[in-house]
């Protein structure tokens, strides 16, 4: 081969390597094209520094993770998937069973499935990051926005720390008589929610702000607020605010089109299918279907000095209910327990049918913990206990010696709150 030629067929692939780069450009630049406030400011690659990622007793605690997943998944025959990081690095991965009825899709890191409440931190993350554009405030209450609506009370923030007093849609919406017709679908709508709140107006479940009460209304209520203020469908909104710009490829909103593909649920011991019912298409308080890989990539956003204003991101993690003593409490779209010695426990289950999960997003030691079910069993929730290998939260060290121990006991004791 003579030098010339060789010169040319450097130029040609270097051309062809340029053209590709530029091509891949502009296809995420237009991917990530929209007029809604987003997160498209935080690189993904530019958060932890090389300590955040390291262990020193990797081996040993990468090890006992796995003897857990044997007995407790593997042993329990859980259906879904687990993923333990820290910083950069995931330290331990691992997926098994279906998604679907009659053993039909293998569940894989990009199989995306119900995570039921823990969608709560993704909505609440989208309203504060429509709040930090200035597109509406923490204190406005809903009578600015929803006419007729009968509490005048209630505020942003009241929904998103979970102290509104709201009725649960599950339950106040049975108890009309006679039946409003919207009963009458197949499914209901976040907005027949809303027009039976402002038609029949049922009682306040307790006077806002007096003290906290978890409820599922109150991000039903947030997701119709993020389409008036974006005046984009709720599933559209939180593609282009959120999943698009931090890369979770593997997430939607579920909707009736997504029912003939979507992951289902079963119930537990068995492959039973978990049916829908009329409340399967309210969102915002739940129906983010996702992977742990993806929830990964949020959890790293929201550990980027440029998520959110500090001040804003400070509140996220800031306990609201403080009226009784006790270690849980709630802040901004996130559980927490918040341990004798001072330590915090940052995270949000779920449960819904036969879903169970768990997110954990650990301040200190920039761990992240996603345990995600699909066959109905409360076993999941044991993956929270993981936190105490990384921080020194007392009562998960605990309770996950006696869930390797098998001392049910202990396991069960105190009133823990699993589900929502």
């Amino acid at each position: 081969m003579t030098k010339r030629n060789f010169l040319l067929i450097v130029a040609v692939f270097l051309t062809f390597i340029s053209c590709k780069k530029n091509s891949e450009s502009k296809q995420t630049s237009a991917e990530n094209t929209t007029n809604l406030p987003n997160y498209g400011n935080v690189d993904l690659g530019n958060v932890f520094t090389k300590e955040d990622s390291q262990l020193g007793d990797k081996g040993i605690l990468t090890g006992y993770i796995d003897q857990y997943y044997k007995k407790i998944w593997e042993g329990g025959d859980l259906s879904g998937g687990i993923l333990v990081a820290k910083g950069y690095e995931i330290l331990y991965e691992n997926y098994r069973g279906f998604g679907r009825e009659g053993n039909q899709m293998p569940i894989d890191k990009n199989t995306p499935l119900h995570v039921a409440s823990v969608s709560k931190t993704l909505t609440a993350m989208a309203m504060l990051k429509l709040v930090e554009a200035g597109k509406i405030k923490l204190t406005d209450h809903l009578t600015q926005y929803f006419p007729g609506f009968p509490y005048p009370n209630v505020t942003v923030q009241t929904l998103l720390d979970q102290r509104s007093g709201l009725p649960k849609y599950e339950y106040f919406i049975a108890k009309i008589q006679p039946a409003p017709a919207e009963l009458s679908k197949a499914f209901i709508t976040n907005q027949d929610i809303l027009n039976m709140i402002i038609k029949y107006k049922p009682e306040l479940a307790r006077d806002t702000d007096t003290g906290f009460m978890y409820c599922n209304t109150n991000f039903a209520m947030l997701a119709l607020l993020i389409e008036k203020i974006t005046k984009t469908p709720f599933p559209q909104a939180m593609k282009e605010m959120v999943f698009q710009p931090l890369k979770m490829e593997h997430t939607y909103i579920f909707q009736e089109k997504d029912i003939p593909t979507a992951a289902q649920s079963f119930y537990y011991g068995g492959n039973r299918l978990y049916p829908l019912d009329r409340l399967d298409l309210i969102y915002g308080d739940k129906n983010v279907y996702t992977t742990p890989r993806d929830l990964y990539n949020f959890s790293k956003a929201m550990f980027s000095k440029d998520f959110l204003k500090p001040d804003l991101m400070q509140m996220v993690f800031t306990p609201y209910s403080n009226e009784k003593a006790g270690m849980n409490n709630y802040g901004l779209g996130f559980r927490m327990k918040i341990f004798d010695n001072g330590e915090k426990l940052t995270y949000h289950n779920g449960w819904w049918h036969g879903t169970n999960s768990v997110f954990a997003h650990l301040l200190k030691s920039k761990v992240t913990i996603v345990a995600i079910g699909n066959k109905y069993s409360g076993k999941v929730y044991t993956a929270l206990a993981l936190s105490g290998l990384f921080e020194d939260f007392p009562a998960q060290k605990d309770k996950l010696h006696s869930v390797m121990n098998d001392n049910k006991d202990t396991l069960n004791a105190g009133h823990e709150v699993f589900g929502e």
